[in-house]
């Protein structure tokens, strides 16, 4: 599985299916991120929640998401209402939940109500972080994710944000005392702070404008897989 993640951010059903089409497009992408954002917990809201029931129509006439034989897609769910919001998305094929730590009162309780709704062993589930949130958040839930994503910028929910270099901290504190927990970053990165990433044992870079808004998203993608970590699940 490729360690680069390309990350989509939509405003509408129509951009979502076009940024979809592109990256479906390129044959070294085997993972997508869908960033779906309420408007409460981070702002502004994105699509779905811009038009709630179009989501809901898509599932209703049993639609899927491009690709599931060779794309694996996760959603990023910056909302509060994450238990509501995952079952749509699981009926469209999606296969990983991330969860952000500061969005949750019970961040264990929440997973295991999670886990407990959607026990097939098909499901990976994973834990957000703020740059500014302290690791201790998500100690308590270490033994029930896959994976832990940093978020690279201050203010989530947006792509083009500035890269936030408090993140480098965090992931090589938590790298060296959970070394077998799969950590993304997800946010900021370019291929300057990749490296540096790499380095301190990320193993997936989850990389939004950087890749749709360059002039030849297949090549910048390419540009970043070239770094190819030794790290990987």
């Amino acid at each position: 599985m490729s360690f680069v993640v390309p990350a989509v951010l939509p405003s509408s059903r129509e951009d979502f299916e076009q940024k979809l089409a592109l990256l479906t497009k390129i044959p070294s992408v085997d993972r997508i991120q869908i960033d779906v954002v309420d408007g409460r917990f981070a702002a502004p809201a994105s699509w779905p929640y811009s038009a709630p029931m179009e989501l809901r129509h898509m599932v209703a006439r049993g639609d899927m998401l491009p690709e599931l034989d060779r794309i694996a897609y996760e959603v990023d769910l910056m909302c509060f209402d994450v238990l509501h919001a995952v079952d749509d998305w699981l009926a469209l094929g999606v296969s990983r939940l991330t969860f952000h730590a500061e969005s949750a009162t019970d961040l264990p309780r929440l997973l295991a109500s999670a886990r407990t709704r959607h026990e097939n062993g098909l499901i990976s589930f994973g834990c957000a972080l703020n740059t500014v949130s302290n690791l201790a958040l998500i100690e308590s839930c270490i033994d029930q994710i896959e994976y832990v994503q940093f978020m690279g910028i201050e203010r989530i929910g947006r792509q083009g944000q500035p890269f936030d270099p408090r993140v480098l901290e965090k992931v090589g504190t938590f790298s060296a005392q959970h070394p077998d927990i799969a950590i993304q970053v997800d946010g900021g990165v370019s291929l300057e702070n990749a490296r540096t990433l790499v380095a301190l044992g990320v193993s997936h870079l989850v990389i939004g404008s950087a890749i749709l808004r360059a002039a030849d998203p297949a090549a910048a993608l390419a540009a970043f897989e070239a770094l190819e970590t030794p790290y990987g699940v």
